[in-house]
């Protein structure tokens, strides 16, 4: 896997796509006038400042550790993605405020046939570029590229139903079902916003593993402890700061080994925790069967346990 550093790359990917939706969703509306296209482009205002939040957050993830933050700056991108809720947030309290004035007030649509085929032009670019930002996402586990590349996919699906809404206005000449599509984007706006806040306060909180990486994770205790006899496991506890996971678990090996074989082992665990799960760092505390001190750590929270 490269250095974080390079995934800044992608968010400059995601700005410059914004920048040309801006510009082609911009003059669509100027062209035909439509609210729902003026929600489809403030939305885009939103994909820049997501996108440039994103740079910068990428940019201090990609340091490393120092004295005053040992477990990395990984973190950072929670705050990249909970600003890009908040925004989607704003946005569509804008876009709703838009639209219920022009459904009180209609106005005719102009140009609707070019104003439709620029809006199709500037949804293809935001469609690739999600695709790519999703793809990247998964292969480097970013919840920053995660939360651009969803918010994108939104951003195309609300403007497919734009467009079906000023088409819709074009064939029965009805100029209320413009802003209503808006208030309906306006809406799903609002779902994607707050899914992202969430995934953002989850991560902030140091929520466990996905159940998929947690299982992968088992399986790879569950191997040793059946190919090594009298080899146990417990107080299993995860993580995940950003595209970093985290893992700690005691491993209960017999008293009678030395110290040497109970290191090889844990050695050995965890690198193989390592490639079950990529970017992970794991912790292991070596106990022992035969100590009854070892069965008196496996609580959440010690100093509640004492």
């Amino acid at each position: 896997m490269p250095p974080d550093s390079s995934l800044t790359r992608f968010a400059w990917l995601s700005i410059a796509a914004a920048i040309i939706t801006i510009a082609l969703k911009s003059a669509a509306y100027l062209l035909t006038g439509s609210v729902g296209l003026l929600s489809d482009a403030v939305e885009s205002l939103v994909n820049l400042a997501g996108a440039l939040m994103a740079l910068a957050m990428l940019t201090i993830a990609a340091r490393p550790a120092d004295e005053d933050h040992a477990y990395g700056h990984s973190k950072a991108e929670y705050f990249s993605s909970g600003v890009e809720g908040i925004l989607i947030l704003v946005a569509a309290v804008s876009i709703g405020v838009a639209a219920v004035q022009r459904l009180f007030a209609p106005k005719p649509l102009e140009q609707i046939g070019i104003g439709l085929l620029v809006s199709v032009a500037a949804s293809l670019v935001n469609l690739f570029t999600a695709l790519f930002l999703l793809k990247a996402s998964k292969r480097y586990h970013s919840i920053t590229l995660e939360a651009n590349a969803q918010h994108l996919l939104t951003d195309v699906w609300t403007s497919a139903g734009v467009l079906v809404g000023v088409g819709a206005v074009a064939v029965t000449g009805w100029q209320q079902l413009d802003p209503l599509v808006a208030i309906l984007v306006a809406c799903n706006i609002i779902w994607a916003g707050v899914g992202i806040v969430r995934s953002s306060v989850l991560g902030l909180m140091d929520t466990a593993l996905p159940a998929g990486e947690l299982a992968a994770i088992q399986r790879v205790l569950e191997q040793h402890s059946q190919q090594t006899v009298g080899i146990q496991y417990h107080a299993l506890r995860t993580r995940r700061a950003g595209m970093r996971r985290f893992v700690s678990v005691h491993v209960l090996v017999p008293g009678a080994w030395t110290v040497h074989q109970g290191h090889a082992l844990v050695e050995r665990i965890e690198a193989d925790l390592r490639q079950a799960v990529p970017n992970t760092t794991a912790f292991t505390h070596l106990e022992s069967l035969n100590d009854p001190a070892s069965w008196h750590d496996m609580a959440l929270d010690q100093a509640s346990a004492e």
